[in-house]
């Protein structure tokens, strides 16, 4: 690593805001946080310990849940710390790891995001052969697949960074290391870099988008044909993802299908899918959802009942 460049530490500029400000956003932000970790807590164990676990929406929204945390955590602690650090410097080294598990844990979240589609893409418009379709052999196959293509996509995220060199200027204006504002600090021509970078990320993050788009203008064509009282559950449940889908990708599409050189706020917007969509998570998938409800008063009662014997 250290042949291509000669800077061994970067600065984190982060959220630049008044004193007072980073204060109140440290305690906003702790709080969220914390939501995050014991939200999708609660819903793993939920639905590990349930009857829900065999279906496979379930099953998916579980290892959702998994993820959240964990991609969460690879850029949260960096904001807050930002927001009470004098000196906010990471090592090169720690910066790259940082490019490539944030990359990774995102990536797997996305194609998670897709797999719960294409279960309710099948199990609307295909009832008759869901359970044939999606059985629980393809549900960890496909969720591998996820974790593989995941990898080869943050792979070549931290290659097309560890070709470039730099040699001078290491301020990063961001809260954490990101192929985007990485290029900006190159000490060279990185227009050849900066397209692969869009064709990687911004591009795989759109078509992505527009692929549950489409599945869902056909799964609101197909609910045509089923019960009044079909319509009104497949569409809470779709309603749900879709409400999930929205808060990460919109944000994400705005920062990554732009030029690394444009002007825009890709920082603040990153807090969208970086927190804000995590958080939001356990309340959107539990709030209108009964079973998932009644599946978590039976686990947790029967926990509680267990600890007060």
């Amino acid at each position: 690593m250290e042949s291509h460049t000669n800077i061994t530490e970067f600065i984190l500029l982060g959220l630049l805001m008044k004193k007072e400000m980073k204060t109140i956003c440290f305690a906003i932000f702790t709080v969220c946080y914390l939501t995050i970790i014991l939200g999708n807590v609660i819903i793993f164990i939920s639905i590990t310990y349930s009857h829900l676990i065999r279906q496979p929406m379930y099953y998916f929204l579980c290892h959702l849940s998994f993820m959240d945390p964990c991609f969460t955590s690879t850029t949260v602690p960096s904001l807050m710390n930002d927001l009470i650090s004098s000196r906010k410097t990471i090592s090169y080294n720690c910066c790259m790891i940082q490019l490539f598990t944030f990359h990774l844990l995102g990536g797997v979240e996305i194609f998670i995001l897709v797999l719960m589609a294409f279960d309710r893409f099948v199990a609307i418009c295909k009832p008759l052969h869901y359970m044939i379709i999606v059985t629980r052999q393809r549900c960890n196959m496909l969720i591998l697949l996820a974790w593989v293509v995941a990898f080869w996509h943050s792979l070549a995220q931290l290659f097309l960074i560890l070709r470039l060199p730099f040699c001078g200027f290491n301020q990063i204006d961001h809260y954490i290391c990101d192929s985007k504002v990485l290029l900006k600090l190159a000490c060279t021509d990185t227009h050849i870099a900066s397209i692969l970078v869009i064709a990687n990320s911004g591009v795989v993050v759109l078509v992505t988008f527009l692929v549950l788009v489409a599945s869902y203008i056909i799964i609101l064509y197909n609910l045509r044909k089923h019960s009044a009282e079909g319509r009104r559950k497949a569409l809470s449940t779709c309603a749900s993802h879709v409400m999930v889908v929205v808060l990460f990708f919109v944000p994400c599409i705005f920062n990554y299908i732009q030029p690394p050189n444009s002007l825009n706020s890709e920082k603040e917007f990153s807090v969208f899918y970086t927190m804000i969509a995590p958080m939001l998570n356990p309340l959107i998938y539990t709030f209108r959802n009964t079973e998932m409800k009644n599946a978590m008063k039976k686990v947790w009662f029967r926990k509680l009942t267990f600890l007060l014997r």
